[in-house]
């Protein structure tokens, strides 16, 4: 049977800009492209250089982004250049320009842009003008009994090119145990030591000396556990007396001086796809 033609219906209405104006209606080609345009709120709050993208998650759980008046929830799209994003309620600020360091962390610090106990953090090591403003955070950890390389960044992209699992940067350390491994311990430990039930990735592991009672080791790694090299040392009978990262992927520490920092550059390997350093034993 022939259905007679159906007539359109009323107009759907539109999305309020935000304060108070009724936003113009949009032809589909147009609602199309915005919806191209639009990105997950965690990506922009990160790119804003507010937080890391996680750190933006746990900001979206809790309740405190809104997205044109009403709770923005995980998984929401925004486009900044029309929606209104608010973070406890204040506007998501323009984002900075892209910026990149390498700090030398000391013993004592902690990896983190703020300690409620008051303890000093990265940021404290910066000049006031890169502490406030910038957006920066550290990109992955680096323990407070440990020291050595970490960047600090405010491109939420960057950030988690260097710290989701998939991409697997390497990191290189220098790290002093305590007593004299033998060739089969350096050999587990190489093979990738379990912990608490889960398998480790393999490491690459090199003896650089040793002393009457302590050993001064290599290694390179591509995965980042929770205290991962001092847990495995406990576990080989081995315990860390010191530890010292020395790279990120290309990035070296060379002769940065402890607390110091530096801008990177950019044929440093920024966004690449690091290969891994020469396979040693």
């Amino acid at each position: 049977m022939h259905q007679p033609p159906s007539r359109p219906g009323p107009p759907r209405p539109t999305k309020s800009s935000g304060d108070g104006a009724e936003a113009k209606p949009r032809s589909d080609a147009t609602g199309a492209a915005e919806l191209a345009a639009a990105e997950r709120l965690q990506k922009l709050i990160a790119a804003a250089g507010v937080c890391s993208r996680r750190r933006a998650e746990e900001l979206l759980r809790q309740g405190r982004v809104s997205l044109n008046g009403s709770p923005a929830r995980l998984g929401d799209r925004a486009d900044p250049r029309q929606d209104r994003i608010l973070i406890d309620g204040r506007p998501l600020g323009q984002r900075p320009a892209p910026l990149t360091l390498l700090l030398n962390k000391p013993v004592g610090v902690l990896s983190t842009c703020h300690d409620p106990q008051g303890r000093p953090t990265v940021l404290d090591l910066l000049p006031a003008e890169l502490r406030r403003g910038q957006g920066l955070h550290p990109v992955g950890r680096l323990d407070a009994d440990s020291r050595g390389a970490l960047l600090l960044s405010n491109d939420g992209t960057l950030t988690l090119r260097l710290t989701h699992p998939r991409y697997g940067h390497s990191r290189t350390y220098r790290v002093w145990v305590q007593g004299r491994p033998t060739p089969q311990t350096l050999r587990h430990w190489a093979a990738g030591v379990p912990l608490e039930g889960r398998a480790s990735q393999p490491v690459q592991v090199r003896l650089i000396g040793q002393g009457p009672d302590r050993s001064w080791l290599e290694l390179v790694m591509r995965e980042g556990r929770y205290r991962q090299i001092r847990r495995t040392a406990d576990q080989l009978g081995h315990p860390v007396l010191d530890l010292q990262r020395v790279a990120i992927g290309p990035i070296l520490l060379t002769d940065l001086a402890e607390g110091g920092w530096r801008m990177l550059r950019v044929d440093e390997g920024l966004g690449q796809e690091w290969s891994p350093p020469p396979q040693r034993f």
